[in-house]
């Protein structure tokens, strides 16, 4: 039977005042009964809008059937179909802005909760699952996989499967990526990660960590090891600066160093050999969701005041709706359309205060989205002893720097031929954040998906 709630069924959550002393996962997950009652609300509509706005195609409607239907191990195989990081993208894909927003119960109410049932799926497999590794049948065919972020393990899961001899390559002592040292604990528990990346591992794809590709080996000495094919995953970790007075003192930090240093080497334990000294005011400068993880990892690291400063106005705010909610809850103060002009110090070289000025919307600009204009006659000053620069990033150049032979943008990524993914540089495939700059862990996994099938059928054309 049809729920015909206009309303989503609420995901349960720790408590605001509770969870900013932990970095715990915030969300809970769906009851098997909350996650029948949602599913149930879901109209199985015949031309399957929300398939279209998934980037990896999965078949929603057919999952959230079996739901249903109480099958959900059966719900998690129609995932596993398309996606290799269900757990992963049940919890951090815009799904608001992908499959739930053409969800037909969107134009009376509210979406189904797509993301909410497809964490649900994925967990509870792995709670009641074994997990039992594919048999596949070699074709001795070896490719190298370079990154093992959301595009890499997308690729090396797809080529895999199809039979290749996978290596994936890892600068960092830990897989992930993005996933690893990106996103913080309470919106992405490591575990979760790393038991994906086992499954593939389970599955044949061998994990080599502690290479840079470019400065320990280069790609043309991988073609010489035997691979018939590269595919590039790297993703976009050099961050971006203001370039205002200032950005060099004591006490500022890149969202990249911050964010990687709590996720990865775990600065928040007493006993971290890299800690991060942070101060009792905090501002933030940008609107994304590494903003917000950034904000928010600060509050839970004794932070009394944290400010997010952004040149737009909440309506504009790039990070999902969810993280801003759960930010608010958590005391995150927002100063928006605001920018900073510079960062000012003590005669020590420490961070004081910062000096901002308001910002006036004017009309859209190429992303759509108001132009910010400044207002040359405003001025406000904010005491902070500490900065994170949260403005984007880039590709990291060492890719490009050691291969001249490899077009790139005056931004540093990639240029791909076409949705293949293939590169200037032969038998060489890109995606994900190298190619596009910073974008969602779900676009990244569509790069790879594409990558791996144009790689399949390049190497099948010319055997």
């Amino acid at each position: 039977m049809i729920n015909l709630s206009k309303e989503k069924n609420i995901m349960p959550v720790q408590d605001p005042n509770y969870r900013i002393n932990n970095f715990d996962e915030v969300a809970l997950g769906y009851t098997l009964e909350q996650a029948q009652d949602e599913a149930k609300r879901c109209l199985d509509c015949k031309h399957k809008p929300c398939v279209q706005g998934c980037p990896v195609g999965i078949d929603i409607p057919r999952f959230i059937n079996k739901v249903i239907e109480g099958q959900i191990e059966e719900a998690y195989q129609i995932i596993s179909e398309s996606s290799l990081l269900p757990s992963v993208c049940g919890r951090v894909c815009p799904q608001e802005t992908q499959c739930e927003a053409l969800c037909v119960r969107a134009n009376k109410g509210k979406s189904v909760a797509i993301g909410n049932l497809e964490r649900f799926v994925a967990d509870y497999h792995f709670e009641h699952e074994n997990m039992n590794p594919l048999r596949i049948e070699s074709n001795h065919i070896k490719i190298a996989v370079i990154g093992s972020g959301p595009a890499g393990l997308t690729a090396a899961n797809d080529l895999s499967k199809l039979g290749y001899e996978v290596d994936m390559y890892e600068a960092l002592h830990t897989p992930g990526g993005v996933l690893t040292y990106g996103i913080p604990a309470f919106r992405l528990p490591k575990d979760i990660v790393l038991r994906e990346v086992e499954m593939l591992k389970l599955q044949g794809v061998t994990l080599k960590t502690n290479i840079i590709i470019g400065q320990t080996i280069y790609l043309d000495e991988l073609f010489e090891m035997g691979y018939k094919a590269i595919f590039l995953g790297t993703g976009a970790g050099l961050p971006k600066f203001l370039g205002i007075p200032g950005e060099m003192l004591n006490g500022v930090y890149s969202a990249n160093e911050f964010l990687t240093r709590i996720n990865l080497m775990k600065a928040y334990e007493k006993r971290s050999q890299t800690p991060v000294q942070i101060s009792k005011r905090v501002a933030v400068i940008g609107g994304g969701n590494v903003a917000l993880d950034a904000a928010r990892c600060a509050k839970r690291l004794g932070a009394e005041d944290v400010y997010i400063i952004y040149r737009r106005s909440m309506k504009e705010l790039p990070a999902r709706l969810e993280e801003v909610h759960h930010a608010i809850e958590e005391g995150i103060i927002f100063k928006m359309q605001m920018n900073a002009k510079e960062i000012i110090g003590n005669q020590d070289g420490f961070v004081q205060k910062i000096k901002c000025v308001d910002m006036i919307l004017g009309e859209p600009d190429e992303s759509g989205r108001a132009r910010p204009i400044e207002d040359i006659n405003s001025s406000h000053i904010i005491e902070v002893d500490t900065v994170i620069m949260a403005i984007g990033t880039t590709p990291n150049p060492l890719i490009i720097q050691s291969n001249p032979d490899i077009d790139s943008t005056r931004s540093g990524c990639i240029i791909t031929q076409n949705d293949s993914g293939e590169t200037s540089k032969e038998m060489v495939f890109a995606g994900g954040d190298v190619v596009t700059g910073s974008a969602t862990v779900i676009l990244a996994m569509g790069a790879g998906k594409k990558a791996a099938k144009a790689i399949d059928l390049k190497i099948k054309s010319i055997n």
